[in-house]
């Protein structure tokens, strides 16, 4: 059976174009346009994967993030933030709030649905590993970026 991918944007467009490619892919895509109803379709639909844009009106990417790992009903589900936000910190946030990837916009459709495969693929416990490997280098990179601008 095809695997069900959420697809969490606001912009209908991109929300479009993600169910097409995921359909085409194999998938069995859901679409959601605010993260309210993303959180409602999560409890009906039971995703095996959640493909989250970050910036939203009313309750952004990161809120919907929280509210699925802090609910023992969706915390193991996989969530792969999809997002125009490039800096490193907002990598570091959201790996530090549960993201299993980071895939930022403008985007390769091959590369994400290799990613997606690769999030499927991995245990609980490889996602959790590798997501406080990626907040640790991020921290360390911070860190440095910090004490270069101290020296400054």
């Amino acid at each position: 059976m095809a695997e069900k991918i959420l697809i969490v944007d606001d912009d209908a467009t991109m929300a479009n174009l993600l169910f097409t490619v995921l359909e085409f892919e194999g998938f069995q895509p859901l679409k959601a346009l605010s993260g309210e109803e993303a959180i409602r379709l999560v409890m009906e639909e039971a995703p095996d994967l959640v493909l989250l844009d970050i910036m939203m009106p009313e309750m952004d990417g990161f809120e919907v993030l929280a509210s699925l790992r802090n609910d023992p009903r969706t915390e193991r589900i996989p969530v792969i933030m999809l997002t125009a936000r490039t800096e490193d910190r907002d990598m570091f946030e959201g790996w530090r709030r549960g993201a299993d990837e980071y895939v930022t916009k403008p985007f390769d459709p091959h590369r994400l649905v290799e990613v997606i495969r690769e999030v499927l693929a991995r245990s609980y416990q490889e996602r959790l590993e590798e997501r406080a490997r990626r907040v640790e280098s991020l921290l360390e990179l911070l860190g440095r970026m910090e004490q270069g601008r101290s020296e400054v």
